[in-house]
């Protein structure tokens, strides 16, 4: 069970596909409007109400952009998600009574921890993010400043007890149904987190429950349209440019600024709409396109200008190809932080510093500077040899043995 965008979910869809390859029976449950990821997996599909892209389009969700800090940005999402929590409540009740193992998303962390001691069934964290604290960075929520050892746990306490007040009505409404119980487990939760320790490596604080598995990458659906293939065999590899399922407030002039800085770095370009509704003048050397499969495009391109959700930034290090970061919202910024870390990013370029010129000059790095490039076909390789779904396997193997 999951909720979110489109990379709060991709993930689980390779995840899922590897458990049924294995021999087990795996449902998704997350929003309706992401069925179509899952076609062809043996994964099949619960759907949740509440369409998120809709949501970040709403008057509440375009005021995400009025806050400047990432406190204030989550406050804005904590009161959004609270008023759709209970929408998707019984529709998760539903989906778990149905479940031997719930395997539990981290953004629906405490409501599915309680409905699966409510249904006595074990419980597995699934997190495509490190979401507990840890001396080692803040919050990745919050942003990546350093705030200190003590500050970067209390940061991270302090996400942790905002996500478990997201769900203070629903949870209270299950224990007056007898649903869930009003004292839950006191058992550590054992949680996997979907990333490589290449990216980023496990804390040392962190206690033994808390595992990097590496990434779960997204079963495939879809290929490459006949226009974009003809695109990529016109020219020299392009310039991908999307900002995923992130909004923006002024679609129009960030296309207009994406559009001036892929010409004045004199490379081609695919413009992604998103959800941020971008989009540029199709020509010789700009094509605009929706919805394609990471894995088939992005080792195609000379570099990937992103907006670093988690998903992405994952596909964009499979990928072995350089880019250029434009953080948006919430855990953008860590992940931005790891890519000029790991050396295949030339900078972090924020949405809201985003200018023709310094995303043309960091375009230029990005497809010119030889080492990005370099630094990010080493890590390619590496990440290559990892098997994310094996340490799932082998925890849902500890799982049946538990008393």
């Amino acid at each position: 069970m999951t909720a979110g965008s489109r990379g709060d979910v991709a993930p689980y869809t390779g995840l899922g596909a590897g458990l049924v390859r294995a021999g087990h029976e795996v449902t998704l449950a997350t929003h309706g409007i992401f069925e179509p990821l899952v076609a062809g997996s043996g994964v099949r599909f619960h759907p949740l109400p509440v369409d998120p892209r809709a949501e970040l389009h709403s008057a509440r969700g375009r005021r995400l952009h009025d806050a400047r800090t990432g406190a204030g940005k989550l406050v804005r999402l904590a009161s959004m998600a609270r008023q759709v929590a209970d929408e998707m409540t019984a529709a998760l009740v539903e989906a778990a009574r149905d479940g031997e193992v719930l395997l539990v998303g981290g953004s629906l962390g405490p409501l599915g921890y309680a409905l699966a001691d409510g249904l006595s069934v074990p419980a597995l964290g699934l997190h495509l993010q490190p979401l507990h604290p840890t001396r080692d960075f803040p919050a990745p929520v919050l942003g990546a400043r350093p705030l200190g050892s003590v500050g970067n746990r209390l940061s991270g306490r302090a996400v942790m007890t905002s996500v478990e007040l997201l769900f203070f009505d629903a949870l209270r409404s299950l224990r007056r149904h007898g649903i869930v119980t009003s004292r839950g487990s006191r058992r550590p939760r054992p949680v996997l987190h979907g990333y490589s320790e290449l990216v980023v490596p496990r804390p040392r604080d962190w206690p033994a429950e808390l595992e990097v598995a590496g990434y779960w990458w997204p079963h495939r659906t879809g290929r490459l349209s006949p226009e974009l293939e003809d695109f990529l065999a016109a020219g020299p590899p392009p310039v991908f440019v999307g900002l995923g399922s992130a909004t923006v407030p002024d679609p129009g002039r960030v296309s207009r600024d994406i559009v001036t800085a892929l010409r004045a770095a004199r490379v081609r370009g695919i413009v992604q709409r998103g959800w941020a509704g971008l989009g540029a003048r199709d020509g010789d050397d700009i094509l605009t396109v929706d919805e394609v499969p990471h894995s088939l495009l992005f080792p195609r391109t000379a570099a990937v200008v992103h907006h670093a959700g988690a998903g992405t930034t994952g596909a964009v290090l499979r990928a072995g190809v350089p880019s250029v970061p434009v953080p948006v919202q919430f855990d953008a910024t860590f992940w931005a932080s790891r890519l000029t870390a790991l050396g295949t990013a030339p900078r972090v370029l924020p949405l809201r510093r985003l200018t023709s010129a310094a995303l043309a000059g960091a375009v230029h790095r990005a497809t010119r500077d030889g080492s990005h490039r370099a630094a990010a076909r080493a890590l390619a390789d590496r990440l290559a040899e990892e098997d994310g779904v094996a340490p799932v396997l082998a925890a849902l193997d500890r799982l049946a043995r538990r008393p």
